[in-house]
């Protein structure tokens, strides 16, 4: 008898707890009280179980009615957000959201797009790649992902179709230990080239034989951004970093701003989007687009 139970059954449960009596739930889904009582001895009788004492005026639940209250909720919320879902998929909406993103993009802008999506479309579920280099973009060529956003990788598959999101302001910074900050003005190519240059590494083969923005032979790689962070304030080396990120390090003197010959005065990292020609964004991926350029 338990399959025999109905999500109406379920519904008229909550309501009569909600409301406080059978009558007051009957007002509330316009029914008439002894519709309302008839249900609920249905329900009690297929579940084996007594979920109200009526010894009373007003219907108060029993033991056995709390515990299941919570349950009969969930399937309910369930329900609920299974059909919006298909409702929101018929539509034309995607049942997913996945993201692949540079680590370099602002967690802010990052965090307020997020924020703004789950308020938009709360039954469309995020998924969230922080990557960078070739580690961004594959999950996009492999239908992992439906867009990335990129920076640092400037040559495109051939699948992949990009629009311009925003300019990221670099820095080019070392430890106030360090060797290079005791230098004047603009620094040489050949002094920087006799220092460790922290470079973030591509977990992918989709850069290789290919350096962006190394001017020197003695590199460390790492493929993580906030140990290249670490690293630097740690005086082991010097690197670009975005300015965002070492902003606060600058300001307090744990970092220092250095200009090497051969950069430019004022960096950028130029970061698109990325999607696949066969598969462009759908109508939660381009709001968070959107928001992301905001």
């Amino acid at each position: 008898m338990l399959d025999g139970f109905t999500l109406d059954q379920l519904r008229t449960f909550i309501a009569a707890v909600d409301e406080g009596s059978f009558s007051a739930a009957g007002r509330k889904l316009r029914r008439a009280q002894s519709v309302i009582s008839q249900t609920l001895a249905n329900l009690e009788a297929q579940l084996g179980v007594t979920l109200f004492d009526r010894s009373a005026r007003y219907p108060r639940l029993t033991e056995q009615g709390r515990t299941l209250l919570a349950e009969a909720r969930a399937v309910a919320d369930n329900i609920d957000g299974f059909k919006a879902r298909a409702r929101a998929m018929q539509e034309g909406l995607e049942p997913e959201l996945t993201i692949a993103m540079e680590v370099m993009y602002p967690i802010e802008r990052l965090t307020a797009a997020a924020a703004h999506h789950r308020k938009t479309y709360p039954h469309t579920p995020l998924r969230l790649y922080v990557e960078v280099l070739g580690a961004v973009i594959k999950p996009v060529l492999d239908r992992d992902c439906s867009i990335g956003v990129i920076g640092s990788l400037l040559v495109l598959p051939d699948q992949i179709q990009s629009e311009p999101l925003l300019n990221l302001p670099f820095v080019t910074v070392v430890s106030p230990a360090h060797q290079l900050a005791a230098k004047r003005g603009l620094v040489s190519a050949s002094a920087v080239a006799r220092q460790v240059q922290l470079v973030l590494s591509d977990r992918t083969t989709l850069t290789e034989g290919r350096d962006f923005g190394v001017l020197s032979p003695l590199t460390w790689r790492l493929a993580d951004l906030g140990a290249k962070h670490a690293f630097l304030k740690a005086g082991l080396g010097w690197g670009n970093m975005p300015l965002h990120m070492v902003q606060a390090d600058l300001d307090s003197g744990a970092l220092v701003k250095i200009r090497v010959e051969g950069m430019p005065r004022d960096m950028v990292m130029p970061m698109r989007v990325a999607f696949r020609k066969d598969a462009p964004p759908g109508p939660a991926a381009r709001t968070f687009i959107a928001q992301l350029r905001n």
